[in-house]
C-alpha cells in the first residue's frame, strides 16, 4: 500500500481469520446447555461468484477433498447459486460430529483462499434448531473476523426473531468473537444449511 492508498482511504483487503472458525465446537456445547439448541449437521460457505479455469480447479479440488468421506457415511458436497449471484457450498455430516463440520468448512476456505479467492469470501455459516424446530444459524463473517447470530421466524415469512439473536449474541459472549456492530449482522434468507 502507497501514499496516494492511505491519502485516498484505500486499503489492502483484510485477510480473513479463518482459524476463529474453530471456536464452534465449543460454542455449539455452550448453545446446547443454555439455549437447548443441537446442531443441524449443515454448513455452509458463501463467496462472490467467481468464474475461470482457476476456480474451476478449486472447485474440484474441494469437490474431491469434501466427497472422500462420502464413501464413509457422508453426503456428497452441494454447490448452488442464490437469486443474488453469491455462488453456497453446502456440507453435511453426522449433527454429533461438529469438529469435522468445522475441519470441513475450515479446509474448504484454506483452499479458496489459497487459490486467490481469499477476497471473494463472504461467510461461513453453522445450522441448528431447538425442539419446536426453529432454526438458528452462527454465521462468521470473513472480513471482520466476527460471528453473529441469524434467527429467522418460522413460518416462511423474511422476518427475524431479534431478541432470540440478542439472547445467543449474550450467551456466546465468552465463547466467540461477537460482531458488535449490530447493522452488520445481515439476514442470510434461504441459505444452504440454515
Amino acid at each position: 500500500m502507497g501514499l496516494l492508498d492511505a491519502i485516498l482511504g484505500r486499503s489492502k483487503p483484510v485477510r480473513p481469520d479463518l482459524d476463529q472458525l474453530f471456536a464452534l465446537p465449543s460454542a455449539t456445547l455452550t448453545l446446547q446447555a443454555g439455549a437447548g439448541l443441537t446442531p443441524t449437521g449443515l454448513g455452509s460457505v458463501c463467496f462472490a461468484g467467481v468464474e475461470g479455469g482457476g476456480f474451476a480447479r478449486i472447485r474440484q479440488d474441494v469437490r474431491e477433498l469434501l466427497d472422500a468421506s462420502a464413501g464413509q457415511g457422508g453426503h456428497p458436497v452441494e454447490f448452488s447459486r442464490d437469486g443474488y449471484g453469491y455462488t453456497w457450498l453446502l456440507v453435511r455430516r453426522p449433527p454429533e460430529d461438529t469438529a469435522s463440520l468445522v475441519n470441513d468448512l475450515h479446509a474448504v476456505n484454506t483452499l479458496l483462499q489459497d487459490g486467490g479467492f481469499g477476497p471473494q469470501l463472504l461467510c461461513s455459516l453453522l445450522g441448528f434448531r431447538d425442539d419446536e424446530e426453529r432454526r438458528l444459524a452462527l454465521v462468521y463473517l470473513y472480513k471482520r473476523g466476527s460471528f453473529y447470530p441469524f434467527a429467522p421466524v418460522p413460518g416462511g415469512a423474511e422476518k427475524r426473531d431479534s431478541q432470540r439473536e440478542l439472547q445467543v449474541r449474550a450467551l456466546l459472549g465468552n465463547d466467540l468473537r461477537i460482531e458488535p456492530d449490530l447493522a452488520r449482522w445481515f439476514p442470510v434468507w434461504g441459505a444452504p444449511g440454515l
